[in-house]
């Protein structure tokens, strides 16, 4: 009794100092908004929370980068994910950091991917610039019917993404079928740049053998054997605790062994938001965890064979016009309870919807025989979602937004 007791007002003492700290913070925040100058050559770039160097706000930086732009670029770095960059020529500081909210607060642009959390305040002189993080296949925002994620329930949800919204004064759009249903989901009234996404232009401008050949060596995979890359998203009502979400890997690896093992290898790309670490010790050679590497482009590259489920990464990888195969085992729970779709999934995929290992073996086995033509299904699905994409949608991005 008296350890539940502790343990109880322990947890509600942690909850006080996070809210008081986040208070101060944000206050600290106000403050400097107001009272700082802005700098008018300051872009501050941040991708998935501060985890990766990677995604559209990548692809914008490096753009200015090579027009030696006269901008003084920072990157905010989670705390947690800092050491994998320190070794890289770029300016950055850490989330959440004293210096962090003078850069923050001075910086004429943000440009993020994702949400920051609701708590900042963005400075009246400071233009944010949204690139969100993928075509839309699975309900966004306030389209959700019923939210199942952790440490949140749908109002509230639906709450803090419209405040959020509220201060994005640029929106990058990949596509038309996208900007319909940014307009809708985030209630965003300002202005919706459709360029396609910046983040595609590596797949059209680096598409060669000598690309693929440093990939390949950069991750020491075998030069002689065909990749399938295993991308799978996560599952709203399956977590640990707020931000961290299970996965139970459907897909046998050992079966997969068996038949593959002479001509393929298989990388495995797990969501950000998913905690686990899958034990492959009795796969090496075969199967390589690449679910940390810093940027999926690269990881796209270099395979022959793209497996994924409801993910957005099948929008972007069918700009190579290679295979893809859908493993939807819970295609029902998801589509019915968890989250719901766009579009006609089940009869528009550019690709096979697969439910068993047999059948993605089925799938593999055909395409290592017969080679693969992209069929009709997929062309079209190409036109829909990618007609933007040319490799030059960063471009588009800097002239509209930065060179105004």
């Amino acid at each position: 009794m008296f350890q539940l007791h502790c343990e109880y007002y322990g947890d509600k003492m942690k909850k006080t100092l996070v809210y008081l700290a986040t208070l101060v913070l944000k206050n600290i925040f106000w403050l400097l908004g107001v009272i700082l100058p802005k700098k008018q050559n300051v872009i501050v770039f941040e991708s998935f929370f501060g985890k990766q160097y990677s995604d559209n706000p990548r692809a914008i930086y490096e753009y200015l980068l090579e027009r030696n732009s006269e901008y003084e670029m920072y990157w905010s770095f989670d705390k947690k994910y800092i050491t994998k960059y320190k070794d890289k020529d770029i300016k950055y500081v850490k989330r959440f950091s004293l210096k962090w909210l003078f850069v923050m607060t001075r910086a004429k642009f943000w440009v993020n991917n994702c949400r920051l959390p609701s708590w900042i305040p963005k400075p009246k002189n400071t233009n944010y610039v949204q690139t969100w993080h993928g075509t839309p296949l699975k309900k966004l925002a306030t389209d959700i019917e019923e939210v199942y994620m952790a440490g949140t329930e749908t109002s509230k949800y639906k709450r803090e993404f419209l405040k959020e919204a509220q201060k994005w004064d640029y929106l990058i759009s990949p596509n038309e079928y996208s900007t319909k249903i940014f307009s809708n989901a985030f209630s965003y009234k300002k202005e919706i740049i459709e360029t396609g996404y910046p983040r595609n232009d590596f797949l059209l401008n680096c598409n060669n053998k000598e690309t693929r050949s440093e990939i390949k060596r950069k991750l020491i995979l075998p030069k002689d054997k065909k990749v399938i890359l295993y991308a799978p998203t996560w599952r709203d009502n399956q977590f640990y605790t707020q931000g961290k979400y299970k996965f139970a890997l459907q897909l046998d690896l050992h079966r997969m062994r068996e038949e593959l093992e002479g001509e393929y290898v298989i990388l495995l790309r797990l969501h950000y938001l998913i905690a686990e670490h899958i034990n492959l010790t009795d796969f090496q050679g075969f199967v390589f965890d690449v679910s940390n590497y810093e940027d999926i482009r690269e990881l796209y590259l270099v395979s022959d064979i793209l497996i994924t489920d409801y993910s957005s990464v099948f929008f972007d990888y069918a700009n190579l016009k290679r295979p893809i195969l859908f493993f939807v085992y819970d295609i029902e729970e998801y589509r019915d309870n968890l989250r719901g779709f766009y579009f006609d999934f089940e009869n528009k995929a550019p690709g096979p919807l697969l439910k068993s290992n047999d059948e993605i073996l089925n799938e593999i086995v055909k395409i290592e025989k017969n080679g693969f033509i992209p069929s009709r299904k997929y062309l079209d699905f190409y036109k829909k979602f990618c007609y933007l994409e040319d490799g030059k949608a960063s471009e588009r991005v800097v002239k509209e937004v930065f060179e105004k």
